[in-house]
């Protein structure tokens, strides 16, 4: 499964701002979060990767 990364690790392997992230998330463009206890809830760093590795590999959009 790997590392659990927080918010901060993933704004940081993403270059995303925590609003665009959690936009993202609300729009299902990005991996939910998984609650690790009751006040602690982060990523799967494969999630991330495997989101990253995607955008990556789709075309641009245009405007």
């Amino acid at each position: 499964m790997g590392r659990f990364m927080r918010i901060n690790d993933v704004i940081a392997s993403t270059g995303l701002s925590r609003a665009t992230i959690y936009r993202l998330i609300a729009n299902r463009d990005f991996p939910r979060q998984h609650q690790l206890t009751r006040r602690s809830s982060g990523w799967w760093e494969a999630d991330v990767e495997s989101w990253l590795k995607g955008r990556l590999a789709s075309p641009p959009e245009t405007p």
